[in-house]
């Protein structure tokens, strides 16, 4: 294991209090940074200065979660959350006297298209359009802005992960209430307004056929692990599965795993109405995210989960387990 000191920026979030809980039971020096919570705060670039340099390793994981309504105030907050903060680590390094070697960022696979025909690849994916796709075109944008020639750096292009809480809370809820069928796309109108801001989900897949391509936390925090001691490795990492499904066959193994026997599929018109009730948007379940971990797969990596059915079980083990 590569030693030396780690900052996280971003560390109050799914992901970075999972990568906190590792490091520090591995005896490595950490430094966190976020808005509350943490050994600095955002708005400290003295502070974050000094962390940075002589470090090792800087993970920058810091954003507004997309898990909302898309609203003007949510949508400016989403951009500013990623580009300021991406744009602090980046000036921080910039300034250091002995810069990180590596600095990991988070992406988002949303940034490819909605695809149903073939998977995206780092080489060969093909990058989508829309509000959510124009949010990951800016981060990494600002990750690679700066000249900084003694840092490599990884945009971690992360599917839909899996672990203990995230996105597997509400849906074992929803599961165990007989509400855990496939997600299934149609027509539903899409305002003048969300159109100009590229916010409306338009009906593509059928019947829950949407991919819906995922990751192991502890998968992704071994990829980073891996990413460290692998310096051939730069620019954006697919941090996804090798064996991505569809929507359908996704929540038929929560249903499996969890022992939920019935499920009936959902039509668009009752997930709106949820999306709306629950302050969150459509395109997170029904846009089909279709991406394989070319990069990783090349350079050797192999995924401790792998498979759908194991990743659920080892994320509800979890979840039961601290409930």
């Amino acid at each position: 294991m590569t030693a030396g000191r780690i900052v996280i920026g971003g560390s109050s979030g799914f992901m970075g209090q999972h990568l906190q809980r590792k490091y520090r039971a591995e005896g490595r020096e950490l430094v966190t940074i976020s808005r509350s919570g943490a050994d600095l705060s955002w708005g400290d670039q003295a502070g974050i200065d000094q962390a940075v340099d002589g470090a090792s390793l800087v993970i920058g994981l810091a954003g507004k979660s997309v898990n909302c309504r898309y609203t003007p105030e949510n949508r400016a907050e989403i951009f500013r959350s990623r580009l300021d903060t991406t744009a602090s680590l980046s000036a921080a390094i910039a300034s250091a006297s002995n810069p990180p070697a590596l600095w990991v960022n988070s992406s988002t696979a949303t940034i490819y298209r909605h695809a149903e025909d073939r998977p995206m690849t780092e080489s060969a994916g093909e990058i989508g359009t829309g509000f959510s796709v124009e949010v990951a075109k800016a981060w990494e944008q600002s990750l690679f802005a700066d000249d900084l020639p003694r840092t490599r750096r990884v945009a971690l292009r992360s599917t839909i992960v899996l672990g203990h809480g995230g996105v597997l809370g509400p849906l074992k809820n929803l599961a165990r209430i007989g509400l855990g069928g496939a997600q299934h796309d149609g027509w539903w109108p899409v305002s003048k307004s969300r159109r100009a801001a590229g916010t409306g989900h338009f009906p593509g897949a059928k019947r829950g056929a949407q991919r819906f391509s995922w990751v192991h936390i502890d998968d992704v925090a071994r990829i980073i692990d891996f990413v460290e001691q692998h310096p051939e490795l730069d620019g954006p990492v697919n941090a996804a599965a090798p064996y991505p499904v569809d929507n359908t066959t996704f929540m038929a193994s929560v249903r499996r795993v969890l022992g939920a026997k019935f499920g009936p599929p959902m039509p668009r018109w009752m997930l709106e109405i949820g999306a709306i009730g629950i302050r969150t948007e459509t395109e997170l379940i029904l846009k089909s995210r279709w991406v394989v971990p070319e990069k990783l797969a090349a350079a050797g990596f192999e995924f401790e989960y792998p498979t759908l059915d194991a990743a659920l079980q080892k994320s509800f083990d979890l979840a039961e387990s601290n409930s």
